[in-house]
């Protein structure tokens, strides 16, 4: 039997990404919608239905929430959801503060129910081909790992990620915890974080400027940045080892085709049109290879999730994963602040939650 899903929020992320990824997802069916603006969804998605969220809450044939709303919202209807009984997918970021990242992941625990954040950007590429390529060795030992996500857009709109003083606003918010999880997944926990968070554009709305360096034993560092005013924001990842580089251009491809309509699967479906650039030195002279990798495909998510919910699979991102990427949002905005390198606190018995 299929798995029977209620998406909750249909703003940007639930009608881009939610919507068409679980429709796209064999064994899932998109049983409903529960949304403010069923006009909206009704021009959309005419077939599926629109539901209040006490209807869904209530209805045993009703397997998994997926939650899709502003963030400052992400705790209280993912608590509202596994308290009765129902498997959670919860958009990053997991929650907007460490405490109710730490409540939920141990509610999930004592429920027993899948409790999943979408960290989507596993899935990338970019991403798929950069971190085999690091397991392989074929970049030796990675001593820089810088990890760009900037935009050029000058102007703010006028909607709540870009407002001032709204909890869970702003790009640290926004795309920091793509940038935390996928470091975290490659290195693991770093010994420290350093972070400036700033507003450069006018109108003092939120942060839209990132820069934080991760420190790590071995000497590596891991730098992650966004920007909202970069013109030539056309880097992605510039990665470096004793061996090798690893130079990207160009974000993964699979947010465009579904804003374009596309559909999961079809064709050329997540192909990057832009090989990264393997360097390494040949004879005292640097050469440079195009590197295609493997297509992404966030299915991939999704499908993991549904095997979770059948006791076949691992959950593909756990709650523990995502409060230690809550950890460091949270650590960021603190060194930002306090203008100062933080400690990252150690797990004890070198324990690392990421796969």
């Amino acid at each position: 039997m299929a798995v029977r899903t209620a998406l909750v929020g249909f703003g940007y992320a639930g009608q881009t990404f939610h919507a068409p990824l679980i429709m796209a997802t064999p064994g899932l069916e998109l049983a409903a919608i529960v949304s403010g603006n069923p006009e909206k969804v009704a021009a959309v998605l005419p077939s599926v239905q629109v539901r209040d969220l006490d209807t869904v809450l209530s209805d045993p044939s009703i397997d998994l929430i997926v939650i899709a709303t502003p963030n400052d919202t992400h705790a209280p209807l993912a608590a509202r959801s596994l308290a009765v009984g129902k498997h959670v997918v919860v958009d990053k970021p997991f929650t907007v503060n460490l405490s109710d990242a730490r409540t939920l992941a141990e509610q999930a625990r004592i429920s027993r129910q899948v409790l999943s954040i979408f960290h989507n950007r596993r899935w990338d590429a970019d991403y798929l081909t950069l971190s085999s390529l690091i397991r392989q060795g074929a970049l030796g030992r990675i001593t820089q790992f810088e990890s760009h996500f900037d935009r050029f857009r000058p102007v703010p709109r006028d909607r709540w990620r870009e407002r001032a003083g709204v909890p869970g606003a702003g790009l640290w918010f926004d795309l920091g915890p793509h940038l935390i999880d996928q470091a975290l997944c490659l290195f693991g926990r770093p010994q420290s974080i350093q972070a400036d968070i700033d507003t450069q554009r006018a109108g003092k709305g939120a942060p839209d400027y990132f820069h934080a360096i991760l420190r790590y034993r071995d000497g590596l560092r891991v730098i992650l940045h966004g920007s909202m005013l970069t013109v030539d924001a056309g880097l992605r990842f510039a990665v470096h080892g004793d061996a090798g580089s690893y130079i990207k251009h160009g974000l993964d491809v699979q947010e465009d085709q579904m804003k374009a309509g596309r559909r999961p699967g079809d064709g050329d479906w997540g192909v990057d049109p832009s090989p990264a650039q393997v360097m390494r030195m040949v004879d005292g002279a640097a050469v440079a290879n195009s590197c295609a990798g493997q297509p992404g495909d966030y299915r991939r998510y999704y499908a993991a999730v549904r095997d979770a919910i059948a006791d076949s699979g691992r959950n593909p991102v756990t709650a523990d994963e995502a409060v230690s990427v809550i950890e460091l949002i949270d650590l960021g905005a603190r060194s930002a602040t306090e203008q100062r390198v933080l400690d990252v606190p150690q797990l004890q018995h070198g324990q690392n939650y990421f796969p």
